[in-house]
């Protein structure tokens, strides 16, 4: 069996150095972060094995205490409320998520009701929303399409967003709203690994999409690959890999979320590689694919 994995597969930049910002500071003691830093459960039992507690109420923080801000970033007021209380902040927010933040503000000084397409419960989304007096939030179509018409509207996104869904609200908004402001703040990586995906789905006989089952960009991936190849399957582990799904398979394709550690694709690679030598499917050796450029 064939394995083609896709060359953007596992950490984005952003995320990588939120992993690297928070082990620094694992090493001067006792740290804190609010959520999850990073939507993988496999990582995030691997900071806790080094030390690091996670909370979801800021009540939670003492004064004193170091303070990871996770890679989706947080609302103003609680960087304030957090200060106030006397913690020591180490922001580990990715960059990219801070531009959304620049251009929402941006779009408000200028005059423009603000509306973010994303998902309204995602911590990403909520901390955007919070640079902005009232942000709308939109997470589909049938919201974009229910929406009555505006005079100006300024638009930014989650950066984990499908790409094929803000074309279609682009479009859709064009006819509903008279001076239309887009910034199209979906990160590159995050394009780069949904196109990526799309071709490998259409080149293989089965895709495993590894990352964790509360991440976005790890789903979307899933539900882009699953539209082209039905026989998709989004794992956390190897430990979810059924012997059965192979029956048939020639050519297995392999890609990962941007929260998914190399360490945790290296486990299912060797695995399907390991099945292969045991005689349960005839193996061709691996490849990685080069990907596709925007």
């Amino acid at each position: 069996m064939e394995i083609k994995i896709a060359e953007s597969a596992g950490f984005c930049w952003g995320v990588k150095r939120a992993v690297n910002i928070a082990t620094q500071a694992l090493k001067r003691g006792k740290v804190l972060c609010l959520g999850e830093l990073i939507h993988n459960s496999r990582e995030i039992k691997r900071l806790k094995a080094l030390g690091m507690d996670f909370v979801e109420d800021i009540e939670d923080v003492g004064k004193g205490d170091t303070v990871v801000i996770r890679s989706h970033g947080v609302s103003p007021g609680v960087i304030r409320y957090l200060r106030k209380k006397g913690a020591e902040i180490v922001d580990a927010t990715c960059p990219f998520v801070k531009d959304v933040h620049e251009k929402a503000m941006r779009l408000e000084r200028e005059g423009y009701p603000v509306l973010i397409l994303g998902n309204p419960r995602h911590p990403e989304v909520i901390g955007i929303a919070g640079h902005v007096r009232e942000p709308l939030i939109i997470n589909d179509m049938e919201g974009i399409r229910r929406l009555p018409k505006f005079p100006k509207l300024g638009v930014v996104c989650q950066t984990t967003l499908n790409m094929n869904f803000f074309k279609e609200a682009i479009a859709e908004l064009s006819l509903k709203v008279k001076e239309l402001k887009v910034y199209n703040t979906i990160c590159r990586a995050t394009a780069v690994r949904q196109k990526e995906t799309r071709e490998l789905a259409g080149q293989v006989d089965l895709m495993l999409i590894i990352g964790g089952k509360n991440s976005s960009n790890s789903t979307k991936l899933y539900q882009i690959s699953k539209s082209v190849n039905p026989r998709s399957y989004h794992i956390e582990s190897k430990e979810e890999i059924r012997e059965d799904w192979f029956k048939g398979v020639n050519v297995v394709g392999v890609t990962a979320g941007a929260s998914t550690p190399q360490w945790v694709i290296d486990e299912v690679v060797e695995y399907l590689k390991d099945l292969s030598k045991g005689g349960e499917l005839s193996g061709r050796g691996v490849c990685k694919t080069t990907g596709g450029k925007l």
